[in-house]
């Protein structure tokens, strides 16, 4: 199997209300990862766009963006999920005989209710009528998580003060904040345990990568970030079907990305790691599951400061998800900002020497599914 390459990136300033349509986000990020490349669309052999009917208030709302995305006369394909699993599906595209393949994520939050939006994610006989949304379901989780492990408030108030921090040296993201733990102790309490600073942000954007077979990457690439590794896995649909405070299908998706890639111990060999942490309890859970710490060690991790910039194990300098939330575009976002880290072209949020990184998006509720990949700037 030949191998594959990022070759293109490109993202909109993710905000709160962005003016336009879908297809102006789209095209917006789509000739961003074209000139970054150094390429025409003509020379895009397949595309891959990711939208989601309910979030576009449409039905068939890939058909809004393909024009933008330049799928004229092209082989097209939409998918469904976070951007890190269209991801997945543009590299099996061009792993199978495409030599270049766009993949172009799009989302506007602001135009919907996010609350009426994930209770629709819920079993309609025994469980939407109860309410229950993104936020009141990962409130549940979070309670199990601390309860089970002794995890705190305030050791998750550490990841929101670390990745709002993080996120004043990063010109696209939607809130870069001073804050501290008292702030977001005092922050309003939307469900017990999560409040309004350990939330991600309503937020509109779009974000492109190209990737190319090896032949193609060094063709047009200056610096291509090969792909080392990837996997996913996907838990039980409801929630009483499965164990809420450890994530058993991150850890079994790590694991697989991890043997593809080579990599026997995560938490040495990896250099940067951009993790999908829509509240900030998630980013403790995912340190466990990705092999970062033991399990319930999460809390200890973040106090100790080797997630932080600077740290031996920087986690999220981009920001995270907590500083910009674009439902569908995060998890390519996470790529994006993962690769441009490989090429040293991250500014002021540049992790030194970055070599191998991690990128991960998760889909459904409460993180029923993942998605891991490993980058890496060398083949």
């Amino acid at each position: 199997m030949e191998r594959a390459a990022i070759i293109g990136i490109g993202q909109t300033k993710y905000e709160k209300e962005k003016d336009g349509i879908f297809a102006e986000l789209v095209y917006e990020a789509t000739s961003r990862a074209l000139d970054d490349a150094g390429m025409k669309i003509k020379d895009i052999d397949n595309v891959v766009t990711i939208s989601n009917d309910f979030w576009d208030g449409r039905t068939i709302s890939c058909m809004a963006v393909a024009d933008a995305a330049g799928c004229h006369g092209k082989d097209a394909s939409t998918v469904e999920c976070d951007g890190a699993f269209g991801a997945f599906y543009g590299l099996m595209r061009v792993l199978s005989g495409y030599n270049t393949t766009l993949v172009v994520a799009h989302s506007k939050v602001s135009e919907g209710n996010p609350r009426i939006i994930s209770n629709a994610a819920f079993d309609p006989i025994y469980e939407r009528s109860l309410g229950l949304d993104a936020i009141s379901s990962s409130a549940l989780q979070a309670r199990a998580y601390m309860k089970r492990f002794g995890i705190t408030e305030e050791q998750c108030a550490l990841v929101s003060v670390k990745n709002h921090k993080n996120a004043r040296n990063n010109p696209y993201t939607q809130l870069p904040l001073d804050i501290t733990v008292e702030d977001v102790m005092k922050s309003p309490k939307l469900a017990d345990p999560i409040k309004l600073l350990d939330t991600s942000p309503i937020t509109d954007g779009a974000c492109a990568v190209i990737f190319a077979v090896e032949g193609e990457a060094k063709k047009w690439a200056k610096k291509p970030i090969w792909v080392k590794g990837v996997a996913h896995c996907t838990d039980a649909y409801r929630l009483g079907e499965r164990d809420l405070t450890y994530s058993t299908a991150l850890e079994s998706a790590a694991r697989k990305a991890y043997q593809m890639a080579g990599i026997a111990n995560p938490s040495h060999e990896i250099d940067i790691a951009e993790v999908y942490d829509a509240f900030s309890y998630m980013e403790l859970m995912w340190y466990e599951a990705l092999g970062f710490c033991g399990k319930g060690d999460g809390g200890k991790l973040i106090e100790s400061g080797k997630t932080q910039m600077g740290g031996e194990l920087p986690v999220n300098p981009s920001g995270g998800v907590l500083s910009a939330h674009s439902v569908l575009v995060a998890g390519l976002a996470r790529i994006a900002e993962a690769a441009l880290q490989l090429r040293g072209e991250a500014g002021k949020r540049q992790v030194p020497g970055a070599k191998v990184a991690l990128a991960h998006g998760i889909n459904g509720v409460c993180a029923q599914q993942h998605c891991v990949w490993i980058l890496a700037s060398e083949k």
